[in-house]
């Protein structure tokens, strides 16, 4: 069991309903849900199983219908939109499917956007060496490859030392052997960081690389596994 004062995240009967006219669409359905600090958890599950909607939750972009979340001792599921807005700005760091980087600024300025307003940044040069990007610091995103250019969101998401890392399919829109890059990224900040990290994947191979796989199907989870020995992301194929 999760000690409370390891416990980064919990959630307790949460669902989320989404209303069309008169039609009512189920994305969760009662999730119970746990994470440790410097837990590194991959979700799994098909397009529509909740998964994305649950990180939307936990990470203070969308609100629960029903149930409760909690981030530390704060609960989530009561906060308003300004302090959702706080929630985000001082714990969390995102890293989407799309890069989203500021196409006139380079890979440094992209990073130091983020640090102008955290509590506790490093700096960007320090987040940047973490994703092995030091030497691409004074590079605009339009000459970096996809993967660079991941790497540099994923060095913008960390930069502010969130307590948590929430990425949703960070891998969808590459290849295997630059995913592969990026997935070494987000293990080196998790370990060197210690931010709690969530990764949301279709990628069944991925499965291997985190601490804990849960499996998420029609609003629910329905699946939890402990890997007994980790996989580095070097020794994953797809």
């Amino acid at each position: 069991m999760t000690s409370p004062d390891e416990t980064v995240f919990r959630t307790r009967g949460l669902t989320k309903v989404y209303r069309s006219g008169a039609q009512e669409v189920h994305a969760l359905r009662g999730v119970d849900f746990a994470a440790r600090k410097g837990e590194f958890v991959i979700i799994l599950g098909p397009s529509g199983s909740g998964k994305s909607t649950f990180l939307n939750i936990v990470g203070g972009l969308d609100m629960a219908s029903g149930g409760e979340a909690w981030f530390q001792e704060h609960q989530l599921t009561v906060m308003n939109e300004r302090e959702l807005t706080q929630y985000r700005r001082d714990h969390v760091g995102f890293v989407f499917q799309f890069y989203n980087l500021v196409p006139s600024l380079t890979a440094r300025e992209n990073v130091a956007l983020v640090t102008e307003i955290a509590r506790r940044p490093m700096s960007p040069d320090d987040a940047l060496a973490l994703v092995g990007l030091a030497d691409r610091r004074d590079n605009f995103p339009a000459q970096l490859s996809g993967g660079e250019q991941q790497r540099v969101a994923i060095a913008r998401a960390i930069a502010k030392n969130p307590e948590v890392l929430l990425c949703d399919e960070p891998t969808g829109a590459l290849d295997s052997a630059t995913g592969i890059k990026v997935l070494e990224a987000l293990s080196e900040v998790n370990r060197t960081v210690g931010a709690t990290t969530l990764v949301i994947t279709h990628n069944v191979a991925i499965r291997e690389i985190g601490d804990r796989v849960v499996r998420f199907a029609d609003g629910r989870i329905v699946e939890e596994t402990v890997n007994a020995a980790k996989k580095r992301p070097a020794e994953v194929s797809w």
